[in-house]
């Protein structure tokens, strides 16, 4: 289940900047939500997504804990595209129902982002992940 515009925790992330440009993203204050929160930033009026998509996203991560920007599919330009079914299961749960043209931003628990393991040397155990999407494309 999705918790739509509401975090009992911390301080819900603040979203920033114009559609069609890289989003800002405010530090998060204080704990991280224990479930999945969701709220659209720009309502798309395209084609929308379901578990079974394959889709075409710019998007940007920012990690809890440090209020870091960890990476950005708009500082190289280039979306990143593929099947919603084979990425982490935050977006798995955040984006189905997202129209193309929309942006929204997902707030993932550890155990619906990397858990225990992390991801590399950017993304440490147990963090909370900051997505902000842009949905390009639904096929």
């Amino acid at each position: 289940m999705v918790n739509q515009n509401s975090s009992s925790s911390g301080s819900f992330p603040e979203v920033t900047g114009s559609k069609d440009s890289k989003p800002t993203i405010s530090a998060p204050v204080g704990n991280p939500p224990s479930t999945l929160q969701s709220k659209d930033i720009f309502e798309g009026s395209g084609k929308e997504a379901i578990t079974t998509s394959v889709l075409e996203v710019h998007y940007t991560l920012m990690a809890w804990s440090s209020g870091t920007l960890v990476e950005s599919s708009w500082d190289s330009g280039q979306t990143a595209t593929f099947p919603l079914s084979g990425v982490i299961a935050g977006w798995q749960q955040g984006i189905p129902g997202m129209k193309e043209g929309g942006r929204r931003l997902l707030v993932i628990p550890p155990d619906l982002g990397y858990g225990s393991q992390g991801a590399g040397g950017a993304i440490g155990p147990n963090e909370t992940l900051i997505f902000v999407v842009d949905l390009i494309k639904v096929s």
